[in-house]
């Protein structure tokens, strides 16, 4: 079953996870939301949508922009719609 793990901390895992562009997208209710802190920052892309972000905070330790997800996508990417991705330096392991 797919976990993401960032500073020793299991921040999802699941077994419903959709992969993307060979990104593991997890449910929400597969998340840990204590270790997440929203981020102001934003990015678009061309055939999802406009992704927001998390921070992931463990320990004291924040990794900035570390999770993305869309709260609404294009028609292409309703799979994901409000599934949670990881990145910079969290692990995903399958």
């Amino acid at each position: 079953m797919p976990k993401a793990i960032w500073n020793g901390a299991v921040i999802a895992e699941s077994d419903r996870c959709e992969v993307v562009e060979n990104n593991y997208y997890f449910p929400p209710d597969a998340v840990n939301k204590t270790y997440l802190r929203e981020s102001s920052h934003h990015t678009t892309c061309p055939w999802k949508g406009v992704a927001s972000y998390y921070d992931i905070v463990v320990d004291g330790k924040v990794n900035q922009n570390a999770a993305w997800y869309y709260p609404e996508t294009k028609s292409a990417a309703n799979n994901i719609k409000g599934y949670i991705a990881f990145w910079k330096g969290v692990e995903v392991r399958k």
